[in-house]
C-alpha cells in the first residue's frame, strides 16, 4: 500500500482505487497522448473537452477518451467561446523551448508563444484550478527570466501560483523523470490551501512494470505496442550507460526513439578500452541488449495496459508515450488538488 487511495498493481500498470462517486470536469490543452488526463480520471474528475493538434497523437486519445469532445484545431484557431467552462484546466504547452536539449529560445519563439494561449484560455474561462507541466529545463537558470515571466502571467489571469520539481520516482512510477509542475488556485478562493503531494516511501522498480512482459513476442501481437525498432546504437548512446537493472528505476523515457533505455535483461555497460570515453556491451551478452518497446515504455509511464497506442510506425508511439506526464504522477498531484478543495469548509469541488 502506497497511499490510503494507491495501490500499485504490475497487472495494471496504474493501480487499484476506489475513485470518489463525483467528477468534476475539466478541459485539457496540449492533451498529448493524455497521461494527465487519466491521472486525473483516476481521481475522480472527467475531461470535457479536450485540444491537441498533432493528427499522429489525437487518434490513441480519440480511442481512450471516447465520451470527451477532442478538437484538434491549433489552438491559436480556437475562440475561447467554443471551450466550455470547467472546474479546471490542465495541460503541458510545447516544451521544446524550454528544454536543455533545445533551442533555450524561451518564451518568445514561437512554441514558447503558446503559453500565451494557455493563459488566455485560463483568463478567459476562470476554472478553479490548473495544473501546468514543463520540462526539468524550464526552471534552469538561463531560464529563470522566462519562467519568472510565465508566473507573473498565470498570476495575473487571477490565481495563487505554487510550483516545484516532481520526481515521479517519489510517486509510483518507476522511473528517474523530473517535471516542473504549476499550480493554480483562483485567487477569489481564499479558503483553499493547496499542498503538494507528499513522496511515498515504497520505490515501483522496474521488475514490478514490465517482468511480466518478458516473453512477448515482439511484432505487436501478443499485446498493442510491444514493438521495438532496430536502428543501431549511434556513438551519442554509446557515451554512456543505458542499462537499470531489475531492482532499479528505469532512465526517463524520452520521445526519441533513439535514446530508448536498454532493457534490463541485459548486463549493465561496460567501459571500452579501446575507445576513451565510449561504453560496449558486455562481450558475449550483445544479443540482450535491445530498448524497451513502445508498451515497455508505455507500462514504465504508468499507462494502463488498455491504453491503445494507434501508431503506424513505432517511433510515432515511443514519441507520444515518452512526452506523456506518467499517468500515476498526474493522479496523486489530481488528489492533492480534491485533498486542497475537500479540506475547507464545507466546500469541495
Amino acid at each position: 500500500m502506497k497511499s490510503p487511495l494507491f495501490t500499485y498493481d504490475p497487472a495494471s500498470s496504474t493501480g487499484i482505487y476506489e475513485p470518489p462517486s463525483e467528477l468534476h470536469s475539466i478541459i485539457s490543452l496540449f492533451s498529448g497522448a493524455g497521461g494527465l488526463d487519466i491521472g486525473f480520471h483516476k481521481a475522480g474528475f472527467k475531461t470535457i473537452w479536450a485540444n491537441e493538434y498533432d493528427k499522429t497523437i489525437a487518434p490513441s486519445f480519440r480511442r481512450y477518451f471516447k465520451e470527451t469532445n477532442l478538437d484538434t484545431r491549433s489552438i491559436v484557431e480556437i475562440d475561447s467561446s467554443q471551450i466550455p467552462f470547467a472546474d479546471g484546466l490542465i495541460g503541458g504547452p510545447p516544451c521544446q523551448s524550454w528544454s536543455e536539449a533545445g533551442a533555450r529560445r524561451g518564451i518568445e519563439d514561437d512554441r514558447g508563444k503558446l503559453f500565451h494561449e494557455y493563459v488566455r484560455v485560463l483568463r478567459d474561462k476562470k476554472p478553479k484550478f490548473f495544473v501546468a507541466e514543463n520540462v526539468h529545463g524550464l526552471i534552469h537558470r538561463r531560464n529563470l527570466d522566462a519562467f519568472e515571466k510565465i508566473l507573473e502571467m498565470l498570476e495575473g489571469a487571477g490565481y495563487r501560483i505554487h510550483w516545484k520539481l516532481l520526481k515521479a520516482s517519489d510517486y509510483g512510477v518507476p522511473q528517474d523523470r523530473e517535471r516542473v509542475f504549476i499550480i493554480g488556485i483562483r485567487s477569489d478562493l481564499r479558503s483553499v490551501n493547496y499542498q503538494f503531494p507528499e513522496p511515498i516511501q515504497e520505490k515501483v522498480l522496474l521488475k514490478d512494470a514490465i517482468a511480466d512482459l518478458s516473453d512477448l513476442p515482439l511484432d505487436g501481437s501478443a499485446l498493442n505496442g510491444h514493438l521495438a525498432v532496430d536502428l543501431g546504437f549511434s556513438p551519442i548512446f554509446m557515451s554512456r550507460n543505458r542499462v537499470r537493472g531489475w531492482n532499479e528505476t528505469s532512465y526517463t523515457i524520452l520521445a526519441s526513439d533513439r535514446h530508448i533505455p536498454i532493457h534490463p535483461q541485459a548486463p549493465k555497460m561496460i567501459p571500452d578500452d579501446a575507445e576513451p570515453g565510449m561504453m560496449m556491451f558486455v562481450p558475449g551478452k550483445e544479443s540482450l541488449y535491445r530498448r524497451l518497446t513502445v508498451r515497455e515504455c508505455a507500462r514504465v509511464q504508468t499507462f494502463p495496459d488498455d491504453y491503445e497506442i494507434v501508431a503506424e510506425h513505432p517511433r510515432t508511439g515511443y514519441k507520444m508515450i515518452g512526452n506523456a506526464v506518467p499517468v500515476t504522477l498526474a493522479y496523486h498531484v489530481a488528489i492533492s488538488i480534491r485533498t486542497a478543495f475537500a479540506s475547507t469548509a464545507g466546500r469541495s469541488l
